[in-house]
């Protein structure tokens, strides 16, 4: 899958991504674990834990690195079902947030979901900035358990 807009490319992960992919969910997690008071070791070790636990959640899902000019810059993680694409991780580094690669990659999830006729769902977290860009994209809350809400954007929102 290429994106057009951006020189954004999508590649399998494969075994010697791990590492790859454990900096990028951990760049995700630091600002929540800044208050507890562990020390970085403990932090570690909580975030691979996390991390290996999601992983082996879903084992049928799609997972793919995200290239930016040919270099790594995130992961995708989706979940195709006969109804609906569930949208499991998209996650960048840091310094590549912000920069329309994420609007892009959901923009083209979109676009597959129109072209099949399925809904595409996701989770985020309620307080998240993120609700906005999904929001401003089309996506409608059609879940909430009060920590997360459930967005879906076609057929079946």
């Amino acid at each position: 899958m290429k994106s057009e807009n951006l020189n954004l490319e999508l590649r399998d992960a494969i075994p010697a991504d791990e590492s790859f992919l454990l900096e990028v969910y951990a760049s995700t997690r630091s600002e929540e674990l800044e208050g507890l008071g562990w020390d970085e070791n403990q932090k570690q070790i909580f975030v691979k834990m996390q991390f290996l636990a999601r992983e082996r959640s879903y084992p049928r899902a799609d997972s793919r690195i995200v290239l930016l000019n040919g270099n790594a810059v995130g992961r995708l993680l989706v979940d195709r079902g006969e109804s609906v694409i569930l949208l499991i991780d998209i996650a960048l580094l840091t310094e590549y947030r912000n920069a329309g690669i994420g609007s892009q990659l959901i923009q083209d999830l979109i676009e597959e979901s129109a072209a099949n006729d399925k809904a595409l769902r996701l989770h985020v977290l309620s307080m998240s900035p993120a609700v906005r860009l999904y929001e401003r994209l089309g996506f409608n809350t059609t879940g909430d358990d009060g920590a997360y809400l459930e967005m879906t954007w076609g057929p079946q929102s």
